[in-house]
């Protein structure tokens, strides 16, 4: 297993490195300039690429800025915040969008499950019947509608929560984004885990689990549960991403200043080295989400593991 995860691990540092590369070829290769200030003129403007090291070769920019990056160093906003430190940048946005992202995923995650698991028990029922009318409206609506309804109705009529982000209110402030970005991943996770169980429920391995006279519990928990698990996970890891990488439309409804936001000001002004940082944290969590689901699914099931395990000495 060790062996194996050390080889995910090298693969997932290289594949980082690759869309790097990929990343500063596009940007290379991108119209327009970080210096749009229409008062520049050429020779401004030059002064200013040398300043920075953009009149470098892109190869070099690419080996000083893997260089850098190393020590914690992703340079400087061009644009955005003028010679400020993108970790700066970064030190209070991104935690807001994590924070609000891991609510998310954590509520829709724990409702989706219960509400697959029930629907999956009674099968053929109104409880059935509810669960599947909630992931067809969780698939079918965006987002940002179940946000502008939550704000009229519980932030404008009720009151009940703030309608913008405030920073003195953290948890106040992030429960109406909280709910808005879950009912996708409730919708996802409920209709998969009720197929999944209905499937392992009705399969030979379950009739021999119950002609064992094991509780229902046990049944449903231990035996029914983790084999459902695996393509529930498979389905979950990169809504985790999405979600804890913040949603642009939600953000702006409710004016968090998370890194969604960023993301889309620092593309529209060419800001070469927040573009690259913000793509570079939206790939490394992407990679180790799915390095992590890799491990799970040695845990769940070990026979992919030796599945793996197996293939790779082949």
């Amino acid at each position: 297993m060790k062996k194996y995860v050390l080889k995910r691990a090298m693969i997932s540092i290289v594949t980082l490195l690759v869309i790097l590369l990929v990343l500063f070829l596009m940007l290379e290769f991108m119209p327009g300039s970080p210096f749009n200030d229409e008062k520049l003129n050429d020779a401004q403007r030059a002064i200013l690429y040398q300043k920075y090291g953009l009149d470098k070769p892109v190869l070099y920019r690419f080996g000083a800025y893997v260089k850098n990056m190393l020590s914690g160093d992703f340079g400087v906003s061009y644009n955005i915040s003028k010679n400020t430190n993108i970790t700066t940048l970064l030190q209070t946005r991104l935690p807001i969008s994590i924070r609000i992202g891991g609510q998310a995923v954590l509520l829709g995650t724990v409702i989706g499950l219960v509400l697959g698991i029930v629907a999956a028990i009674r099968h053929n029922t109104i409880f059935d019947t509810i669960t599947t009318v909630i992931s067809v409206i969780g698939v079918s609506l965006p987002s940002y509608v179940f946000a502008l309804v939550l704000s009229y109705y519980l932030g404008f009529e009720f009151k009940l929560f703030p309608i913008l982000y405030d920073m003195k209110l953290p948890f106040k402030s992030s429960v109406l984004p909280t709910i808005s970005l879950c009912m996708f991943t409730i919708a996802t996770i409920a209709r998969f885990t009720r197929t999944e169980m209905l499937s392992v429920l009705g399969s030979d391995y379950m009739l021999f689990a119950q002609s064992k006279g094991l509780s229902d519990k046990r049944l449903i928990f231990v035996h029914a549960l983790r084999n459902a698990l695996i393509p529930i996970i498979t389905v979950l890891a990169p809504l985790i991403v999405s979600l804890m990488t913040g949603s642009l439309v939600v953000e702006k409804i409710f004016s968090i200043p998370g890194i969604g936001s960023l993301l889309v000001t620092a593309i529209q002004s060419n800001d070469y080295n927040v573009i690259v940082t913000l793509a570079f944290v939206y790939s490394a969590m992407y990679i180790g989400i799915m390095l992590a689901v890799d491990i799970l699914y040695g845990i769940i099931d070990p026979r992919i593991r030796l599945a793996k395990e197996g293939s790779h000495e082949h």
